[in-house]
């Protein structure tokens, strides 16, 4: 048996870790079939590629499709074909779907939050329309437990994104399968992968306090290593 390579080593990391979270809140099931919102960023390129690689495994039988939301007011300049060749490489169908929102419609809600709203809305639609019965999202760990302190601190809400979250009334499951895995080991992979960043340049983008729970969460890992895992098993 020939000697594992750093990226062996990172990838065996990264699907343990991952496939641990797909078992434990059991997450896919046999006749699933999963579209994946494919932002273009590292991590739904990461989640394409960990979803198609396990769908070779024998059990369960499932199937996946990856979906591009363009929001044509928001300048995201994505490369279309670098996506849609990435997806087919991992046999994968690709769809592209364009949709866009207006922020004065509703200025009590931020224009992130409809952004990410109508993203959302899209994706619903286009799982209808390609006959699937769960949406895999590409949040991590980090993006958790970054949730998790935000709601708290501005909410006073003990609440964050679940790994698994059922919609009866749009007959829609939502799945989260990295919700195990560490941002930074998904940072390594998009290295090793060599992974295409997209371009985006976001009007709204400093209005979020996300970078601002990200440097709470490592002063938090500063003061206790294992801060991420005590969070984790309270809330995940």
């Amino acid at each position: 048996m020939g000697k594992l390579t750093e990226e062996d080593k990172l990838m065996r990391r990264i699907e343990k870790r991952f496939n641990k979270g797909v078992v434990q809140y059991g997450l896919i099931e046999d006749g699933d079939k999963i579209l994946v919102g494919l932002s273009g960023g590292k991590d739904s390129l990461a989640l394409l590629e960990l979803l198609a690689r396990r769908s070779r495994i024998y059990k369960p039988r499932f199937s996946v499709v990856a979906a591009h939301v363009v929001m044509t007011n928001i300048a995201y300049e994505s490369d279309m074909d670098y996506l849609r060749s990435f997806a087919e490489n991992l046999g994968v169908p690709f769809v592209r779907y364009e949709t866009s929102f207006d922020p004065s419609t509703d200025t009590r809600k931020s224009p992130c939050f409809l952004c990410s709203w109508n993203r959302r809305k899209a994706l619903f639609t286009v799982a209808k329309e390609q006959g699937c019965n769960k949406i895999a999202l590409g949040h991590h760990m980090d993006d958790i437990l970054e949730t998790l302190l935000m709601n708290m601190a501005f909410q006073g809400a003990f609440s964050t994104m679940p790994p698994r979250l059922v919609m009866r009334k749009f007959d829609m499951t939502i799945i989260r399968p990295m919700c195990l895995v560490h941002e930074a080991d998904l940072i390594e992979m998009a290295q090793a992968k060599g992974y295409r960043k997209q371009i985006k340049n976001c009007p709204y983008e400093k209005d979020s306090h996300r970078s601002d729970m990200k440097e709470v969460l490592r002063t938090l890992e500063r003061m206790n290593p294992e801060a991420r895992y005590s969070l984790g098993s309270v809330e995940i």
